[in-house]
């Protein structure tokens, strides 16, 4: 009898032990997910509306990738009592933080007054200063007056005389309170330095034999003529195959470039014939300039073209091009794309 009270005791004692070192690894758990942060990695803006319950915030930040444990975070909130003291807003916080930094600062209030500004690949400087101006953060007056001056701007790679147009690289941009037009195109073109001239050309004047310049109008082309990322090499490797064969490019992008604010749907004979340097239906080479602002994608096309043997394409309604190796099958390439889309039609 006494014995099987002993072994009930030390099964109960067991229990107890078991029970301990499992609250003990728990509140472990906890302690570590709420004090490690999850990691390094650019600032992230969060926005908390009015009303939303301290649940919808931590689902919000797990969304973010900003906490590590979502229960822990909420222990903490009601354990401290900050869950009443949430503040609704727009709150800047870093990935380096710890829980417990990132809901006192969701209680102090830490937004900032900044605003975010999204260039998107093929946008040209006139677009880019619409956006600008349409995003309240400047005038589009001055951003063009700015643009058009490479020489107030010091980098580390070469700039072009006469624009900045191809080097404002397409991102998003977090634009602080009070920052104006000139340091709006900073922020654009050190992303164009990290990017482009230190990633991409490893801060080489060149690349295969070309200049930065060269590509970087090239890339231009692509950007505003390819629709579909698998397409860009190719369309790279088509322009290349004509300078090389010392044809004009007859690029229709060239052509809109040139008509300024006149851009068409689409281009007619006459439109063919604007004299302009940047008409490549019209002048044999590479126009005098970018003629848009390309992304990434499309400069890394141009760096390494594909090896094809076309030396035409046109365009499919859906935005793909049907590639052709002479100007016969060029011809029929077109007319096909035209009963394509008089078929659409009816």
């Amino acid at each position: 009898m006494r014995g099987e009270r002993r072994r009930r005791g030390r099964v109960g004692l067991l229990s107890l032990l078991i029970a301990a070192v499992a609250l003990v690894a728990l509140a472990g758990g906890a302690t570590w997910s709420l004090t490690v942060p999850v990691g390094a990695g650019e600032p992230r803006l969060v926005t908390i509306e009015p009303g939303e319950s301290v649940l919808d915030v931590v689902y919000l930040l797990e969304d973010e990738g900003l906490i590590r444990s979502p229960a822990a975070f909420m222990g903490a909130a009601y354990v401290t009592g900050k869950w009443r003291l949430i503040q609704a807003g727009r709150h800047e916080l870093e990935p380096g933080m710890t829980s417990l930094e990132m809901l006192d600062a969701l209680c102090r209030g830490s937004h900032r007054e900044w605003r975010w500004l999204t260039i998107p690949e093929g946008y040209t400087l006139r677009q880019a200063a619409a956006a600008v101006e349409e995003a309240g953060l400047g005038t589009a007056s001055e951003l063009m007056r700015l643009g058009e001056q490479p020489g107030v701007f010091e980098t580390g790679f070469p700039l072009p005389e006469g624009s900045l147009e191809g080097y404002l690289f397409p991102d998003t941009y977090r634009v602080e309170s009070g920052e104006n037009e000139e340091e709006i195109l900073v922020q654009m073109l050190r992303r164009f330095e990290q990017v482009v001239w230190e990633g991409l050309f490893e801060e080489s004047p060149e690349y295969d034999g070309r200049s930065l310049r060269e590509i970087i109008i090239l890339a231009s082309l692509v950007e505003a003529e390819a629709k579909r990322d698998d397409e860009r090499p190719i369309i790279a490797g088509v322009l290349l195959n004509r300078l090389r064969q010392g044809r004009r490019l007859e690029c229709d992008a060239t052509v809109q470039y040139a008509l300024g604010e006149e851009r068409k749907k689409r281009l007619n004979h006459e439109d063919l014939l604007i004299d302009s340097e940047y008409n490549t239906y019209m002048h044999e080479d590479l126009p005098p300039g970018p003629i848009c602002n390309p992304g990434e994608a499309s400069i890394e096309a141009a760096m390494n073209p594909a090896e094809v043997p076309h030396l035409y394409y046109v365009a499919r309604a859906d935005g793909s091009h049907i590639f052709s190796n002479t100007f016969v099958q060029h011809t029929a390439a077109i007319a096909r794309v035209r009963g394509e889309s008089n078929g659409a039609g009816q």
